[in-house]
């Protein structure tokens, strides 16, 4: 049962944010401090990647683990839940709840598709992985960049 009134609940679903999260932040700083341009939440493209790094066509996601299903199947780090579904199951309106991180996970599918046929490199980290390890992240992207660079000689 929901510890929260409906207003209360209704409240904070509204302060979730869909861009300018600490992690995009965190890791745009990364980025800008390793020289490194980009444009954010960029609408020309499918899903308006939250990164863009328009010179090496590579297009960045950081997903929140709740809403885009991170262990959705298996692998979910709970002594109660053995998964995001069942942890979901588990909990208030978990029709609703089902139906919307699968649909999120399926759009990402897609979008993710889209990009690559448009020649796009894409690469999705998740929020904690950002904020826990900054330094990886953007070694991955640095791996893209020279891949990318060797692809262009």
């Amino acid at each position: 049962m929901d510890n929260l009134t409906s207003e209360q609940r209704r409240k904070n679903m509204q302060h979730i944010k869909g861009r300018d999260t600490k992690p995009e932040i965190v890791l745009r700083r990364a980025l800008w401090k390793k020289g490194y341009r980009y444009r954010k939440n960029y609408k020309d493209l499918p899903g308006k990647p939250d990164i863009v790094l328009t010179k090496y066509r590579i297009c960045i996601f950081v997903d929140s683990e709740y809403f885009h299903g991170k262990d959705f199947e298996s692998g979910y780090h709970s002594s109660k839940y053995s998964s995001l579904r069942d942890q979901i199951m588990a909990g208030n309106h978990a029709d609703f709840w089902l139906s919307k991180i699968e649909k999120n996970m399926e759009r990402d599918r897609q979008v993710e598709t889209e990009l690559r046929t448009l020649g796009w490199n894409v690469i999705r980290f998740w929020s904690k992985d950002v904020l826990k390890h900054t330094d990886q992240c953007i070694k991955v992207i640095e791996e893209y960049i020279f891949s990318s660079s060797l692809n262009k000689q």
